[in-house]
């Protein structure tokens, strides 16, 4: 991946790529309150993905996008953009990422007066992410001319062939059959799962199709496990002070 890196380092010397980083933040979260400005450790969720993304020489302009005057406030404190408050249709339980993602790619490139060539969505939700992990993924989706490619992880303890569904009182396999007494090493295919946290996508895929994943040509980076942690719940939260906390 390093070799990559360097080769692509210098290959983008040659040709500027217009790169939008977004985050969105918006303030209704259900689990946990206020979710992306909780603290860990003394600090607002959402710090530990900006200080990665504003570390990155890859991304031209990085926003974040909030319908919250609160997450507006502290987000500008750690002198990010945060150009407009999101739209309440954009903000609301049944709306879309994309579409989020869509209408703060709109809006930036009316002020900016130019195209982006990629979107990276940065999420506030997996605050282990480094900013490697940001550029690898941005030079994955150049030197493939992807669609998207999007952070994954392993799958080990949840792999589909112990996943059951229950017929008639008896259990089923769900998908993937399971050969009886296989240790959990030997199950194939490897398995993989979407963990949020970064998605490079194809500007004009993104405003064609209103995905951010889902075509034929939608590719992988494999997020280390230990890395891939998404902030749901409370246990996740307490993990999380664990694990950032020499940050």
């Amino acid at each position: 991946m390093e070799i990559l890196g360097k080769v692509l380092d210098k290959s983008m010397i040659k040709k500027k790529y217009n790169i939008l980083g977004i985050t969105l933040a918006r303030g209704g979260s259900k689990k946990i309150k206020k979710k992306n400005i909780v603290k860990i450790n003394n600090k607002p969720l959402i710090y530990y993905t900006i200080n990665q993304a504003i570390k990155s020489k890859l991304i031209s302009d990085y926003i974040v996008s909030t319908d919250d005057i609160e997450i507006k406030n502290i987000v500008e404190n750690y002198s990010i953009s945060v150009p407009f408050l999101r739209p309440k249709k954009f903000s609301n339980d049944k709306s879309s990422s994309s579409s989020a993602i869509i209408h703060a790619l709109n809006y930036m490139e009316k002020i900016k007066k130019i195209k982006y060539d990629y979107v990276i969505e940065i999420m506030c939700t997996n605050p282990l992410k480094t900013v490697s992990d940001i550029n690898n993924v941005i030079k994955k989706i150049i030197k493939t001319n992807a669609d998207t490619v999007i952070a994954v992880h392993k799958l080990d303890d949840h792999h589909p062939s112990r996943i059951k569904k229950i017929v008639n009182d008896k259990i089923v396999d769900f998908c993937v059959k399971e050969s009886p007494e296989s240790r959990r090493q030997d199950l194939r295919p490897l398995a993989y799962i979407r963990s949020g946290s970064i998605y490079a996508i194809n500007r004009d895929y993104l405003l064609r199709t209103k995905q951010r994943y889902g075509s034929k040509n939608s590719r992988p980076y494999i997020l280390p496990y230990k890395r891939a942690i998404n902030i749901d719940n409370e246990q996740d939260l307490q993990l999380a002070k664990i694990l950032l906390k020499n940050e």
